[in-house]
């Protein structure tokens, strides 16, 4: 088989969707998850350079649902050298709110999907790189350092990742598997691109001073760099692409 084999969670679109383009583009095997859009990764995988690509539906907020999530991606590409936990989710929960359900119901959402999903997939996909080794690449937020007080599970959420792929990066370098991590800000997506046609549109395009929103491709750009040889020393490092919309010391 040529290429690696590569596994982009909530790969269907946005950012996702963007790195398994780029990975497929440098010739390597792609297997998209998604949760519940299976004819946009269907698409999407027809529309890749390159074979052996395979969408996989899984909700990996699941642990035998992510754990079957990597056996099927194992058996689809012969192997699994490249994870890239992109899957995430953003539920709006201010915690002023009188209403305790619902917003613990968003809480236990939110840290399902955005951190206990990546560890889940992680766990399985160590097993399949131990001995061979490989990487796993988090996307993050700038949320995690800044802080989110519409959505406060959301950063937690990502400042969990944050250090979760720094722990696994000390626990695994000796096996030859590097840990990196990509903190985006905003992102050009069909779901940010909605909040531009909001009052606030003006003011997310003026927090960078470039005026604009990070592309998708510019976060798979820095996926792809984190998955290449040349960057094994980078592991454990969090990388910003946020246009200089916030800067952390």
């Amino acid at each position: 088989m040529s290429g690696r084999a590569i596994l982009v969670t909530g790969g269907s679109r946005g950012i996702g969707r963007a790195t398994a383009l780029a990975f497929a583009a440098v010739g390597d095997r792609v297997a998209v998850n998604h949760r519940d859009s299976a004819r946009a990764a269907e698409e999407l995988v027809r529309s890749l350079p390159g074979s052996q690509h395979v969408a996989i539906q899984a909700d990996l907020a699941d642990p035998e649902a992510a754990k079957e999530l990597v056996e099927a991606t194992v058996a689809a590409l012969g192997g699994l050298d490249v994870l890239v936990n992109n899957a995430g989710i953003s539920l709006l929960h201010d915690i002023t709110v009188d209403d305790f359900s619902s917003w613990r119901r968003a809480w236990d959402q939110t840290l399902a999907v955005n951190l206990s999903g990546p560890a889940f997939v992680t766990y399985w996909a160590v097993q399949q790189m131990l001995g061979r080794g490989g990487r796993i690449i988090n996307i993050s937020s700038r949320g995690a350092f800044r802080g989110e007080p519409e959505q406060p599970a959301y950063g937690a959420s990502k400042a969990g990742l944050n250090a979760f792929g720094q722990s696994l990066a000390r626990a695994l370098g000796a096996h030859g598997i590097g840990v990196m991590t990509i903190a985006p800000g905003w992102v050009a997506t069909d779901m940010s691109n909605l909040e531009l046609k909001r009052p606030r549109g003006n003011e997310i395009l003026t927090q960078s001073p470039f005026g604009r929103m990070a592309r998708p491709e510019e976060v798979a750009a820095a996926a792809v760099f984190f998955a290449s040889p040349e960057a094994e020393f980078t592991s454990g490092a969090v990388l910003d692409v946020n246009g200089a919309s916030y800067l952390r010391t």
